[in-house]
């Protein structure tokens, strides 16, 4: 029994169509610079022969149509759809894609296409409403009203209703089911309404009665619509297979069959080949793919070349009836600028973080108990420590100090995580034209203003008092903000290497062996002076330095300048003063290193937007 699937509304507007064609289209995998080095060095022959993943591929994906590529493991179906979506640059493949008979341009159609993964890549703490609610406002013009509409539409359609209120979820957070999950991922690139949509495997990992929704959802799409959909898809059962209009057969790399499905089961025949009973046609023709001459130009079969010229016919027919077919130039005056400002982007950007940030357990609430906890640990620790006079107690404050900037730098790695997860969200939404990197970036910093001053106020009231350090306001609201600062700086430092590496682990790696050399040449563990001159780079760059210095310069400075810190006999050895010279720290110092860390918060973000954006660069070019 088919599940109920709502009629969309596509609101009376003709809307212009897009015919996708390949010719002759290759894509091999590229040659590893180690196999080059290696074939010059170490072979007679260095050059080895070329890996096809597709090879001489001719398609057409048509409007008002369901392509389904399909084909076993291995045959080449993602590739050939991520070429279609320009995933794969355009310089890395030989051949022809066509766009309504024009060679395509990359950059506006992937804005005006939608392109759905195999892995959903969604925040699994927002509701699905608030999931395609932020797409909407990122994607659409007219502001909050127009991406409501749109939002409610969209959700009927997909028959999304009951679970509107409900968190996408992941893994151990428990979400929408999977069908559900699916739906959404579809529903986020479709709040644009693109005339072109491509989906790689709507229906892996999903029963058979979510995998018949998912395609009824879009044939009712085709059908009202007349959108261009181009899908791949593995081994489907009969209802679904019946939803397709036509078939892109791979194997090996190569087409075996493109056409539509009862021309694939003449062309079995025709090979020969009986199709055993309850066995559908494609699930046999990918058992038989050895049997089944592959289509080339140079290899044509007059028979069924016939035949397509006359489904070729039948949909430029249907095309005339229904639908505006586009051309060139007016996909290139379609092209999409950004559909927000600048200061609009920062603004949904920061909505989203907050959310985010705020939902999620491990980044928020464990954070603030542990500011609250840690402060009142040390507290206790250290309390007092400077009561007694001498080299002793002096040292103890030294301690706690290098103590405080190793908690505070060494924290914040947490939400190393969180930065990887949000960046394959990034990496998705800007290839597609939603907003600019420098937004992204601008808005990330903005939200964490506030987020790490309450964390630093909370570890700060109770250690600051219970140590003793100097008892002035203008003392504590200094160490606090110092505090503020080395967490911005701890923030900004994991924001720009999470944009740099891979994966977690060689993140947690990276990280922790780079503040291990930051605190080893800050200064506590080596002065300055015996340090060696081809190391020094390290001691100015050590982001322990800097904050270290100002808590000295605080505590010792000032007016707290004339402590005694070492007595003997009742005769004062040592003033507080006077070990800042010996330090060689000078009250000016005070600020000045605080505006060198908040050079160094801009320079990492800054890092940061750039490594973003060379990504972006690549991706899109």
């Amino acid at each position: 029994m088919e599940l109920p699937v709502s009629t969309p509304d596509s609101g009376g507007k003709k809307k212009g169509s897009y015919t996708i064609e390949t010719r002759n289209l290759s894509y091999a995998l590229p040659t590893s610079l180690y196999d080059e080095v290696s074939g010059i060095f170490c072979c007679k022959n260095p050059k080895r022969p070329q890996k096809f993943i597709i090879k001489d591929v001719n398609c057409e994906a048509r409007p008002g149509e369901i392509t389904a590529i399909a084909g076993p493991s291995g045959a080449g179906k993602t590739t050939l759809l991520e070429i279609l979506a320009g995933k794969i640059s355009p310089t890395k493949v030989t051949g022809e894609v066509l766009v309504n008979g024009h060679p395509v341009n990359a950059k506006c159609f992937r804005r005006l296409s939608g392109y759905v993964t195999q892995e959903d890549a969604l925040f699994p703490l927002l509701t699905v409403e608030e999931t395609l609610m932020y797409s909407a406002l990122l994607r659409l013009q007219g502001g909050k009203k127009e991406a409501a509409n749109r939002v409610g539409v969209l959700i009927k359609e997909l028959g999304l209703e009951q679970v509107a209120g409900a968190r996408v979820g992941r893994g151990a957070n428990r979400g929408i089911s999977g069908g559900e999950r699916r739906r959404v991922s579809i529903g986020v690139e479709l709040v644009h309404d693109p005339a072109v949509i491509l989906i790689d495997e709507p229906t892996s990992g999903l029963d058979s009665a979510s995998a018949l929704h998912v395609i009824s959802l879009l044939q009712v799409m085709v059908a009202h619509q007349g959108k261009t959909i181009v899908l791949t898809i593995h081994q489907p059962g009969f209802r679904i297979l019946e939803l397709f209009d036509r078939l892109v057969l791979l194997s090996n790399g190569g087409v075996l069959h493109n056409g539509s499905l009862e021309h694939l089961e003449e062309r079995i025949k025709f090979s020969g080949l009986q199709i055993p009973p309850h066995i559908n046609v494609l699930e046999f023709a990918i058992d038989v793919t050895g049997s089944i001459v592959i289509q080339t130009s140079e290899t044509p079969n007059v028979h069924f070349h016939i035949k397509d010229q006359g489904e070729k016919k039948e949909s430029l027919r249907k095309d005339d009836e229904g639908f505006t077919v586009s051309n060139h130039n007016d996909m290139v005056d379609k092209c999409p600028s950004y559909a927000n400002s600048y200061v609009e982007e920062i603004s949904i950007l920061g909505g989203r973080f907050c959310k985010n940030i705020f939902r999620t357990k491990q980044l928020f609430a464990t954070r603030i108990i542990q500011a609250l906890v840690a402060g009142f640990i040390l507290g206790s620790i250290f309390m007092n420590a400077d009561n007694n006079l001498g080299q002793v107690a002096l040292q103890t404050r030294l301690g706690f100090f290098a103590f405080s900037l190793t908690f505070l730098l060494s924290t914040m790695t947490e939400g190393l995580p969180i930065f990887l997860q949000e960046r394959t969200i990034f990496m998705r939404e800007t290839s597609r034209g939603a907003y600019r990197v420098s937004s992204y970036v601008v808005a990330n910093t903005i939200v964490f203003l506030p987020f790490l001053l309450m964390v630093g106020l909370l570890y700060t009231v109770p250690v600051y008092w219970l140590v003793g350090l100097r008892g002035s306001m203008d003392g504590f609201l200094y160490f606090a903000m110092v505090v503020w600062i080395v967490l911005l700086m701890s923030n900004s430092f994991t924001a720009c290497f999470s944009a740099l590496v891979p994966t977690f682990i060689m993140g947690t790696s990276i990280i922790a062996g780079l503040m291990g050399s930051f605190f080893l040449f800050s200064g506590y563990f080596l002065s300055k002076e015996k340090i060696p001159s081809y190391w020094i780079f390290m001691h100015y760059l050590s982001l322990f330095k800097y904050p270290f210095e100002c808590f000295l310069i605080n505590e010792y400075g000032g007016k707290g300048g004339k402590r005694c810190l070492e007595s003997e006999r009742g005769e004062c050895k040592l003033f507080a003063i006077d070990f800042l010279k010996q330090q060689d720290l000078k009250e000016s110092l005070k600020w000045t290193n605080l505006a060198v860390m908040l050079s160094f918060i801009l320079g990492y973000r800054v890092l940061c937007y750039l490594i973003l954006w060379c990504r972006c660069y690549r991706t899109r070019n």
